[in-house]
């Protein structure tokens, strides 16, 4: 009896301990969602009076609606080039044994540890000693460089998790490489496509230091929301933060519940 009054004590101090820590990550993203609904210009608590015009101006502007046009269109190329290449890097350091491959991963991760100013400037600068112009583009690539790394790890994870017989089994019963590959390798390595899917497409859209450096005269969301909070304040500027993270948390709720989907559905094959 005295055992499961301290186990109870116990829950409720972690539970109330992980409550306050909850609170203190994201009171910045209450104070933004706040600040966005107050009339003034500048953030007040208690708010005097509420209002949802800055939501309004925000989203009929035309110069954020370039910025998130911008940064979608990265986002979109990023997700899709870092995940085709960190698919096959991740099969061929999980799955296959060749000379070269500790130092393959090894080289592979470098990226990784680079502080994001300093590869940024690397980047710039190499831009600029072989003549290319600075866009959209080169922001794509300097993304790659950092992002695919991290989906090639969270891929490798699903990965090292499959089953090689599988596919064995599937080449016994007649199945052709690309039957195989398509019905049995994909659905199976899914889950950890889409989690890296989802590590890119948000990694690439909030990052600022790489953007900074490389897109030249395409601003994006995080570039535009630094310089506003440096020069020129506009409570936009909260306002777009909330919906970036409401529209992140979104994704996120999504992709969760895809790969819930899929464990239950392979669960039931």
């Amino acid at each position: 009896m005295e055992y499961t009054a301290q186990g109870r004590r116990t829950s409720s101090l972690i539970r109330f301990w992980t409550a306050i820590v909850i609170l203190f990550i994201y009171m910045p993203v209450i104070c933004d969602a706040l600040s966005s609904l107050s009339k003034g210009r500048y953030f007040m608590f208690p708010i005097k009076k509420w209002s949802m015009d800055w939501w309004t101006k925000t989203a009929g502007s035309i110069e954020i609606g370039s910025l998130v046009s911008n940064s979608l269109l990265i986002a979109f190329v990023v997700t899709i080039l870092s995940t085709v290449i960190a698919f096959c890097g991740a099969l061929a350091f999980a799955r296959y044994s060749w000379t070269g491959k500790k130092m393959f991963q090894k080289i592979i991760l470098l990226p990784v540890f680079f502080p994001q100013p300093v590869l940024g400037l690397a980047l710039l600068l190499w831009f600029n000693a072989i003549g290319i112009s600075l866009s959209w583009q080169t922001a794509v690539f300097a993304h790659l460089v950092w992002i695919t790394p991290v989906v090639t790890l969270v891929i490798a994870i699903q990965v090292y998790g499959f089953d090689p017989t599988l596919e064995e089994a599937a080449k016994d019963l007649g199945a052709t490489p690309y039957q195989t590959f398509t019905r049995v390798t994909l659905p199976l390595l899914w889950p950890g496509i889409w989690s890296g899917m989802l590590f890119a497409f948000l990694l690439s859209w909030g990052n600022f230091p790489l953007s900074l450096y490389t897109t030249g005269v395409d601003n994006t969301v995080p570039k535009w929301l630094y310089s506003k909070m440096v020069a020129g304040y506009t409570p936009m500027v909260p306002t777009l933060g909330t919906m970036s993270t409401i529209g992140a948390a979104g994704l996120m709720a999504l992709g969760i519940l895809t790969v819930w989907l899929m464990h239950r559905r392979q669960g039931r094959a």
